[in-house]
């Protein structure tokens, strides 16, 4: 798994720097709702790393989550049933340039809505509202983030993530070791190179699954809404995309695949979930 996601990183680092080259003005001009519904299709930048929300079957080489099948439903939803959903993986570092270089049409990948963020993006309304928690080896004395702000503590986060910015205004003496993504880190963990690792809730529930010796902990320390992200000026693509979100809301579609993925993860709320 490990070959495979320096693969994909690489892969998005060349698509980065394609689109660089061919120049952000002509993204910028580009109707992405007119262009979608031309193609047929939406591309998507999603994550491949994370249990519960994206994340690639080594089975069936194909991704699978909550965020893959929401994706897929608002997609139908704009184009029709034929309409297409295409995804491509990315990670906290590399998702914000593949869109501004137009090689995704919007982000669904764990990206919560933050003012800084919306200086370079716009964000539809929030599709999941996570907060942040502590993943910590079963036994670990840390139950907060408060036990975690002192010298010598490390703390483990993903490079690009709000969580890892966050641990700067709750934990300001503890040392943060930023890894590339949730495998690496969880790998980082397991190894001891820190005392808890921090992000938002639904994706540690999703890592303490896989890993029976770890649990959650820590509590709800921060809010961490999830939104859609496209590129500035696309006003009508992000109506589009809140429209549809409403509709699934409204069908049931959403809380279908809310209880498909969170339902019966230990721990997790769903019922506080439910739209």
């Amino acid at each position: 798994m490990k070959k495979i996601w320096h693969l994909l990183t690489i892969l998005g680092i060349v698509l980065v720097s394609l689109g660089t080259l061919s120049g952000c003005s002509s993204v910028a001009k580009k109707d992405v709702l007119k262009a979608d519904q031309e193609s047929n299709r939406i591309t998507w930048g999603v994550k491949a790393d994370t249990r519960l929300f994206g994340l690639e079957n080594i089975r069936t080489g194909k991704l699978e989550g909550f965020e893959i099948d929401l994706a897929k439903a608002m997609t139908k939803e704009i184009l029709g049933p034929k309409g297409k959903a295409t995804f491509v993986p990315v990670t906290s570092s590399t998702r914000v340039p593949l869109l501004k270089n137009g090689n995704i049409d919007a982000i669904m990948a764990t990206m919560t809505i933050t003012p800084e963020r919306e200086k370079q993006v716009d964000f539809t309304k929030s599709y999941f509202d996570a907060v942040q928690s502590l993943l910590v080896k079963k036994g670990s004395p840390v139950k907060n983030i408060q036990d975690l702000n002192k010298a010598g503590e490390v703390i483990l986060g993903v490079s690009g993530s709000n969580s890892v910015k966050n641990v700067a205004k709750y934990a300001p003496k503890a040392k943060v070791l930023q890894l590339s993504d949730y495998a690496q880190a969880m790998t980082a963990l397991k190894s001891k190179q820190g005392n808890a690792l921090t992000t938002d809730n639904g994706i540690l529930y999703g890592m303490a699954s896989e890993n029976p010796g770890y649990e959650v902990v820590g509590g709800n320390f921060t809010k961490e809404p999830y939104g859609i992200a496209v590129n500035k000026n696309q006003e009508p693509f992000r109506n589009k995309l809140n429209w549809a979100l409403e509709r699934l809301e409204k069908n049931g579609t959403y809380n279908r695949l809310l209880l498909k993925w969170f339902g019966n993860v230990k721990g997790f709320n769903y019922q506080e979930m439910k739209r």
